[in-house]
């Protein structure tokens, strides 16, 4: 069984899926010359640059926009990176290149099917890196600047979940488990899966404690047991945490059908804690965003009006 938390979002791009529909429905049209329409200190922003971003967004978010609101958001981003950079915060090539692919990733389509997939729209790969890199750097500096002043306290979660009716003290767990795999080679028949399975579902009646299992699993061949690893009950999906509960201190979760082959858990330990429980997890988590969001705004503001702009 794999758990795995949510890696870090970029929340002021469109979910891929959009992207990856509007690419079907959308129509070209020609380049217009590098005009420039706007300077922001010193760096031009031009008609085509301001042509790509439209089509862009419309891809994302199926609206046309507004020509001004679309210079106004090149503006920011432009004030983002520039502010970033006086903090030491500059992603190099890799590091886009690295969320250009996730993104692919979760569109099921390849970095390159990506790029061909915006070009035959039309639009630039680079659009696309160029506000990655404008969200990337603005996200770790707002984060980085202003940690302190954006924590949520215990106090603030309680008060919250008062007023939204919510009870203060909710049960939560900490879970210690190690993952258990018994490998099943890619091609294998449908028999040899089974056999792994039963195999597995043997083992669950035979492994009593995380001593045995460790024993076991790191002695026969075709299988691994991974080191031990902590969650909360704040970090496991509802379904997970259901089947966590129901088994014994030192024994095997059901087994699951993997890539990998079939996957278990030695839950290992299980206590409980003062940590977040899903509920106090979901309010802290709202409370930054509107701390998050408040900061970023009034950030942005400052830097714009410290900023050299002129229209052409």
């Amino acid at each position: 069984m794999t758990m795995t938390t949510l890696s870090l979002r970029l929340s002021a791009l469109a979910p891929a899926c959009a992207i990856a529909l509007a690419l079907m429905l959308c129509g070209t049209s020609p380049l217009k010359a590098q005009t420039v329409a706007v300077m922001v200190n010193g760096e031009p922003i031009t008609n085509y640059d301001i042509e790509q971003r439209t089509k862009l967004n419309f891809l994302t978010t199926h609206k046309q926009q507004a020509r001004q609101d679309v210079i106004e958001e090149l503006i920011d981003e432009k004030v983002k990176i520039k502010e970033a950079k006086k903090f030491g915060v500059d992603p190099s090539s890799s590091d886009i290149e690295q969320s250009y692919a996730a993104m692919s990733a979760r569109m099921r389509i390849s970095p390159e099917q990506l790029t061909k997939s915006l070009e035959s729209q039309g639009i630039r790969a680079d659009t696309l890196k160029s506000r990655i890199r404008a969200d990337m750097v603005w996200t770790s500096l707002v984060r980085g600047r202003y940690k302190e002043s954006l924590q949520v306290g215990e106090k603030d979660v309680a008060a919250a979940a008062q007023e939204g009716g919510e009870k203060t003290e909710i049960e939560a767990f900490e879970y210690k488990m190690q993952p258990i795999v018994l490998i099943v080679p890619r091609g294998s028949t449908p028999a040899l899966v089974e056999a792994r399975k039963k195999e597995a579902e043997g083992l669950r009646e035979r492994i009593q404690s995380c001593d045995e299992a460790n024993s076991y699993f790191k002695t026969i061949p075709n299988a691994a047991i991974r080191d031990t690893v902590t969650k909360t009950s704040g970090d496991i999906p509802p379904s997970i945490r259901e089947v966590l509960d129901k088994t014994p201190i030192g024994h095997l979760t059901p087994p699951e059908i993997t890539k990998q082959g079939v996957e278990m858990v030695v839950l290992c330990g299980r206590k409980t804690t003062m940590i977040d429980s899903p509920k106090k997890k979901e309010i802290r988590e709202k409370m930054y965003a509107q701390k998050y969001e408040a900061k970023s705004k009034s950030y942005l503001q400052e830097v714009r009006k410290a900023a050299m702009i002129e229209y052409r």
